[in-house]
């Protein structure tokens, strides 16, 4: 019977990109905005097909049998539909963008082909092709001596059926991506007019090919599988950062799982093509519109003196919580804190390292780091406190997907300097946003401990919507300490009483506390669950909220992305109302809201309810104990609830619909902006 209210895992995800071409679609959002969700569409789907279809297609290897303990969908049946409902996105993403770039013309910026383009035009571009590109490139024909190459995952390459005067026919292949010439290539005499340089390639291409006619061509962008789990292969024996060194050229390697091309090329052609690259034809999208979208970034720049094209300037206010006069450290001795990103500014948090790491009392400074920035001003403090004498440990997670290059080189100075770096645990990935600062005055010791929602990357704090609580109350500080002595140990912390750690004391006190509110309810009293997550895939919390549903809690969930729970199901589902919020920042935050009154109990944490974060990692989530604060975080989540510009409604059908009612219109990630500058206007005098 539960079956009835699951959606699948990764359809429920395409849903969620739906939601995101859905604002390259909306005339809502300024238009070189509009180009920005385009891009974005692709790129998430780039990455669906380098680890989700990726891992559909190795357990095809394995076994047929395997099930989604969900739905019951075999690998097979997910594939099949996955590639159903991507040929219909794409055709939309196709549409949209053809449509903007014929707004952008309206602005002086025209991407043409040579159609489009006169006589004169054609002779420079063939001039600049020979004089600019031609040196750079390398043609390759596939024979006897010379191998089908390999192609770079998500690079873009040129390819021709190229035919000799005895009819025997070749491939030949240049590659078109790297930095060596420009992507946007100007047309002359046509100001503002440009030609992408794989276009100008593929159209010069037969020069490239002396003595063969070209019969055929068409550009193409190989998908590879990324899917690799680096704990399967790790011989302990090995150094743990070189042996990922190698792990991520391993999966530079991996077997492609998508062809795109831009042209429609013979059905034997395609299959000559899959049987090089070794992938199956119906892995094969032909699209409309570039098969890289991240040149709209440059026309972007050139547009940026037009302001009408794009969002209002926003930028992280001053929180209002903190005195710039008094140090950090001592404020927060004094009250609990708490961060607003992006609307209030991550400044404070690193003003409290960089006093740690010059504090004459700071004894240690201990923190995982998940992703940071490329140049990370929290790694420098870090650096600046062990260069000063401070025990500094700090744990990088080198498993952090996508992440790993960064991590392995900031590891690398991390020792450098002096600190002591771990690199996570066997069969966990440590994704806990947890700092740890330990002090020692007057003979005792004091714990000032931050817990966040976030990574550590002051870039993705203006752009990413997350929460960072920072306290000195000593048994939370307690408890992080022994979060810490277990990572060191390479083991997990086995109980808490105030925090909640995965993999072993997160999803089973979650449980608890729903399981109190389907008492209360049960007793004819006041029962509540909220929450906001990104992501709600766990099947065990799952069950338990479709429980407390039907025992008569009230449940409201804010969830971002993937939502395998169907809401309003009658009979199990129908106390559950679930939006999403897909807008001009990402929706990162956690908040778990449990009970009423004054038995209401909220937290913060870096799990979403997925299987992964609740018994797969090592995840903190901290209770907000502040009366302040708690009432501050209930204001965000209601409204978050009452969003009705970019909230969508997830419907019993399992389909999503923009909210829309009479109410003022109430945009959320606005409205917190608007309330963070006003904190910081200046006060009039009564």
């Amino acid at each position: 019977m539960k079956n009835s209210v699951y959606m699948n895992r990764e359809l429920s995800w395409l849903k969620f990109n739906e939601r995101v071409l859905e604002e390259a679609e909306s005339q809502t959002v300024p238009l070189c905005e509009r180009l920005s969700f385009a891009s974005i569409y692709q790129t998430n789907l780039d990455e669906f097909f380098m680890v989700r279809v990726g891992s559909l297609v190795d357990q095809l290897l394995v076994s047929k049998d395997i099930r989604d303990n969900k739905t019951k969908m075999t690998p097979k049946e997910q594939i099949s539909a996955i590639l159903s409902q991507v040929a219909k996105l794409n055709r939309r993403k196709d549409s949209v963008y053809s449509d903007l770039m014929e707004q952008i013309e309206e602005y002086g910026i025209k991407l043409v082909n040579f159609r489009k383009i006169d006589k004169k035009g054609t002779e420079y571009l063939e001039r600049y092709f020979d004089s600019e590109i031609a040196p750079l490139i390398s043609p390759t024909v596939v024979g006897k001596r010379q191998p089908f190459p390999f192609l770079r995952n998500r690079e873009i390459y040129a390819v021709v059926v190229l035919q000799r005067k005895n009819g025997k026919e070749k491939l030949g292949l240049i590659p078109c991506g790297g930095s060596v010439f420009p992507r946007l290539i100007e047309v002359p005499g046509q100001d503002g007019t440009y030609m992408l340089s794989e276009e100008l390639i593929l159209h010069f291409i037969p020069k490239a090919f002396p003595g063969y006619f070209v019969k055929a061509k068409s550009l193409i962008r190989v998908t590879r599988n990324a899917d690799i789990d680096a704990d399967a292969l790790y011989d302990e024996d090995l150094d743990y950062r070189e042996f990922m060194v190698e792990v991520i050229k391993k999966r530079k390697r991996l077997a492609p799982v998508r062809l795109e091309l831009s042209r429609e090329l013979d059905g034997d052609i395609v299959d000559t093509l899959c049987d090089y690259l070794g992938v199956n034809k119906k892995y094969v999208f032909r699209g409309e519109c570039p098969l890289d979208l991240s040149f709209v970034f440059q026309i972007q720049d050139m547009l940026r003196n037009i302001p009408e094209l794009f969002y209002e300037k926003r930028v992280p206010q001053k929180s209002a919580q903190f005195q710039s006069e008094m140090p950090i450290l001592q404020q927060i001795e004094e009250k609990d804190k708490l961060l607003s990103y992006p609307f209030e500014s991550i400044r404070p948090f690193l003003n409290m390292l960089r006093e740690a790491a010059n504090d004459d009392s700071v004894v240690s400074i201990k923190m995982t780091l998940y992703r940071v920035a490329r140049q990370s001003k929290v790694v420098e403090a870090l650096i600046e406190a062990a260069e000063n004498g401070k025990e500094v440990l700090v744990l990088v997670e080198l498993k952090a997907r996508f992440d790993e290059e960064n991590n392995i080189e900031w590891s690398r100075r991390l020792e450098n300097a002096g600190c002591h770096v771990i690199y996570g645990l066997d069969g966990y990935k440590v994704h806990s946003k947890l700092c740890l600062i330990t002090r020692k005055k007057e003979g005792q010791v004091e714990y000032i401990t931050q817990i966040g929602t976030g990574n550590y990357n002051e870039k993705t704090a203006r752009l990413y919507t997350d929460l960072s609580v920072m306290t000195c109350n000593p048994q939370i500080g307690q408890e992080a300490a022994a979060v810490f002595q277990a990572l060191a140990m390479g083991e997990v912390v086995e109980e808490t009483e105030t925090l909640l750690v995965a993999p072993k004391c997160l999803q089973n006190q979650v449980l608890d506390m729903i399981d109190e509110e389907i008492a209360h309810a049960r007793n004819g009293e006041p029962a509540y669950v909220g929450v906001k997550i990104n992501s709600l895939t766990d099947k065990r919390i799952m069950d338990r909220l479709i429980d407390a549903s039907q025992a008569g809690v009230k449940i409201e969930m804010v969830v971002r992305g993937i939502c395998c729970l169907v809401p309003g199901v009658e009979g199990m589902t129908e106390n559950i109302r679930i939006i999403s919020i897909v807008g001009r920042f990402l929706e990162h935050s956690r908040i778990y809201i449990f009970g009423t009154g004054e038995r209401e109990k909220i937290y913060i944490a870096s799990a979403d309810f997925m299987t992964r974060n609740t018994i797969r990692r090592v995840e903190v989530a901290a209770p907000i104990l502040d009366g302040d604060l708690k009432k501050r975080l209930k204001e965000m989540f209601h409204a978050m609830l009452n969003d009705n510009q970019q909230a969508r409604e997830l419907l019993n059908t399992g389909e999503y619909v923009r909210i829309r009612n009479d109410k003022t219109p109430l945009n959320s990630q606005e409205l917190f902006y608007e309330q963070a500058y006003e904190q910081n206007l200046p006060k009039e005098r009564s």
